[in-house]
């Protein structure tokens, strides 16, 4: 029986069979280093296949995903989950709609590999260019949302890489119905099936051995809290793309249109709240702020959102609570927000730069100059000018997914598509040439 996309009703038998977990990761590792051979040379057109098969596969069986869900939120209830985890958790008919529509645009997507650029003759004769490569065998961790199953493993497979997917245990139910329909639609498109692998252990050694098999594994990707990204950082062996927080900001400027400023605060903050592109900061410029904020305190009222101010926002309305220095650098997911009144936009970048997380940041202002200040001086992976930071989002950018959002600054940075899950080698063509 392969273990490489378990049925539902498997997961529970296959737990309990992988009494030794470094032999069946190492098992994992090797069949994903065979499937990467296979997947650099495979074509658009069988890779687009695949897709379209999966989502097939998946439009099918919504029933029994919905119902495999249904377990991993009554057993999550059980367990004590807070609103935002079990809110990542869950799925729905629009959130499978979501992930069947993903899969068909990561499908409609030029394929990067195999791209050349830059290509120009040298003064020897030879022609040198950069080719557009996979990275390999992506280890893939993450908690909560079953939608990054299907996310991860599109994006892997349309750039030729082989993806190894380690979801919590909250979510093993959801995962193994998914992995039935990934491996159905791989089987169907003729593509090897350890091209993607769920690993069907939830024992947490699992991880351990993922992230130091660099003989096996090019890259580990890391999705959940802080706490467990910051212990994939500390003890990979393999490079990590990452994120740790997301304390994203929206600065409102003096010379902001106050409806524009109004609708952007209310979305950044209430659109989702368990996500990292949420707004968890508020800064008003002061001139507006007399205006603005009982605007802001009514319109977030309406969604019951806690709302935290410093001295000066809470002299204007003394419905806020006093925010601690704490407030200031907490990614809440959830309907907590910081507001702060600043001096300026000097004052708003410095606050952004002491207790961001170089995530996503905004600026709601008509003037162009002070927007090309922010978009230049503001150190993070996505900044923005008159729209709310809920945009900085793969299926928004035009990636058709995302594998997640790095704000490290090597490699990929921002939401992380194809082109991020994809390397450049130089290539030379030459007609004989020697070096004389």
């Amino acid at each position: 029986m392969s273990r490489h996309a378990p049925q539902v009703n498997e997961v529970a038998a296959l737990d309990a069979e992988i009494n030794d977990v470094d032999a069946y990761m190492t098992e994992l590792g090797q069949a994903a280093r065979q499937a990467a051979a296979r997947m650099r040379s495979e074509t658009t057109g069988r890779k687009n296949a695949a897709l379209e098969a999966i989502a097939r596969h998946l439009d099918a069986a919504r029933e029994s995903l919905l119902e495999a869900n249904a377990r991993d939120l009554a057993r999550g209830r059980e367990n004590g989950l807070d609103a935002a985890l079990l809110d990542r958790l869950a799925l729905d008919e629009a959130r499978l709609d979501a992930m069947i529509e993903g899969l068909r645009q990561v499908a409609s997507l030029p394929d990067p590999v195999g791209e050349i650029d830059g290509l120009r003759a040298r003064p020897s004769g030879i022609q040198v260019g950069q080719m557009r490569v996979p990275l390999g065998v992506i280890g893939i961790i993450y908690e909560s949302r079953p939608n990054v199953t299907v996310e991860a493993a599109s994006l892997c497979l349309k750039s030729g890489n082989a993806c190894i997917l380690r979801g919590g245990s909250e979510a093993r139910d959801s995962n193994a119905a998914i992995a039935a329909c990934l491996r159905a639609g791989l089987a169907e498109a003729g593509l090897p099936d350890a091209a993607v692998q769920v690993v069907a252990t939830t024992d947490r050694a699992a991880v351990g051995r993922l992230i130091a098999m660099p003989e096996f594994v090019d890259v580990i990707i890391p999705r959940g809290g802080k706490s467990l990204i910051a212990r994939i950082s500390a003890e990979a062996r393999v490079p990590v793309i990452k994120h740790l927080d997301g304390v994203c900001h929206v600065y409102v400027d003096a010379s902001a249109d106050l409806d524009k400023a109004l609708a952007i605060a209310v979305n950044a903050k209430t659109q989702r709240y368990g996500t990292c592109n949420t707004m968890e900061t508020l800064l008003l410029d002061a001139p507006i702020a007399e205006v603005l904020l009982p605007q802001l305190v009514a319109a977030y009222a309406e969604h019951g959102v806690e709302l935290r101010g410093c001295e000066r926002s809470r002299a204007i309305a003394d419905q806020l609570v006093a925010a601690e220095e704490a407030d200031w650098a907490a990614e809440y997911l959830a309907p907590v927000l910081a507001i702060r009144v600043v001096d300026g936009i000097d004052e708003a970048m410095a606050h952004i730069d002491r207790y961001g997380s170089h995530h996503t940041d905004a600026i709601v202002t008509e003037n162009y100059g002070l927007a090309r200040r922010f978009l230049a001086e503001v150190d993070s992976s996505s900044v923005m000018v008159n729209a709310s930071t809920r945009f900085a989002d793969g299926f928004e950018y035009g990636l058709g997914a995302e594998i997640g959002i790095s704000t490290d600054k090597l490699h990929a940075r921002g939401p992380v598509g194809l082109e991020g899950l994809t390397t450049r080698k130089y290539v030379v063509l030459g007609d004989g040439h020697i070096r004389g």
